[in-house]
């Protein structure tokens, strides 16, 4: 079978490998649709273990089943969760499943960038789910990145006329963006790119506001003299970091949704005299990533208008250009040779 292997962001190549065989309690996975995501091309984080196939937002279907395995049948249409917890370990019986070790540690094989995936028994158990017949498998890459938005907004118990001002433009910011306007805030969003931009307002932003001249006062100025009561950070920057805390407001929170390479450094004693609280967002849980099926699947948070290239398996590196370039694309999906084929004669 094909599989995409990283080395580092313009050099990924592919290999063939043999279709993974699996045991009791496990399935077997065609992969027909696999996100790119931002994380994937953050080099100084993904080269440390390189050579690897990446890929965590993966969708197909079954092509075989263990032995014990009776939830599942050939031909389900799923969308696999890469990182599932134990649910016996300290932090899972607190609920604080994206602690649990195995959640870190887990994973299919090889990666959602191949033509097969072995899906290991704990993730059939707690990390596979039947897709809904109205969700597409390019929609079904949304799951796992919504799901993260999802547990990120969880830290902040949004009300109505609260003001979010989310930095980054990209998927990440844009799903936080219509998240937010889901539960009636004010948005206000940056970015660098004017394309991303342009999407910010089309996912419901109220104003945006260009990075490079951005500052507390032109907040100020659309936001009735205020500043936000929530920063949510989905830009890899140093820039952003001073953005986030010029921008927030006295009790106001700081969800780290991304981060640049180094430490970050905070103003220790303005935080302690405005109580501004500082968080940090990683992965997502079971419920999360039901909840997010639901969100896409009912119709409240439509995914489609960020799903904007659609590549073979064998142009894997053109696609990790685009995400890593930043311009003029969204999601990029990586789906089988055969079927982009069908898809271009269609």
């Amino acid at each position: 079978m094909k599989v995409a292997v990283y080395y580092s962001n313009d050099d990924i190549r592919i290999e063939e490998r043999p279709v993974p065989r699996i045991s009791d309690g496990e399935v077997l996975v065609r992969m027909m649709a696999s996100g790119i995501c931002g994380t994937d091309v953050m080099q100084w984080y993904r080269q440390q273990k390189a050579p690897r196939v990446l890929g965590h937002e993966m969708a197909g279907e079954i092509v075989d089943v263990g032995a014990d395995v009776d939830r599942f049948r050939r031909g389900d249409r799923v969308f696999v969760s890469h990182h599932v917890p134990c649910y016996a370990c300290h932090y899972c019986r607190e609920g604080n499943y994206t602690a649990c070790e195995t959640l870190h540690t887990g994973n299919y094989e090889p990666g959602g960038f191949s033509e097969y995936v072995r899906v290991p028994a704990p993730n059939v158990k707690f990390g596979t789910f039947l897709l809904p017949d109205r969700l597409s498998f390019e929609e079904a890459t949304m799951i796992e990145p919504l799901a993260c938005t999802v547990l990120g907004q969880k830290q902040f118990a949004l009300q109505r006329g609260h003001t979010v001002l989310v930095i980054g433009s990209g998927v990440s910011g844009l799903l936080h963006i219509r998240m937010a306007k889901l539960q009636g805030a004010r948005v206000i969003a940056t970015d660098i790119d004017q394309y991303r931009l342009n999407k910010a307002a089309e996912s419901g932003a109220d104003h945006t506001l260009h990075a490079g001249a951005y500052s507390a006062d032109e907040l100020r100025k659309v936001n009735d003299g205020r500043l936000a009561e929530c920063v949510i950070v989905c830009a890899g920057s140093k820039q952003a970091v001073d953005h986030a805390v010029s921008s927030i407001d006295r009790r106001g929170k700081i969800l780290f949704f991304a981060v640049p390479e180094g430490d970050i450094a905070l103003p220790s004693v303005r935080c302690w005299r405005d109580e501004i609280s500082v968080s940090f967002s990683y992965g997502a849980g079971p419920s999360e990533l039901k909840e997010a099926i639901g969100l896409i699947a009912q119709g409240r948070l439509d995914v489609k208008p960020l799903l904007t290239h659609r590549l073979p398996l064998s142009d894997a590196r053109e696609g990790f250009r685009l995400v890593a370039a930043a311009q003029e694309s969204l999601k990029v999906v990586l789906v089988p040779d055969s079927a982009a084929t069908q898809a271009l004669r269609e």
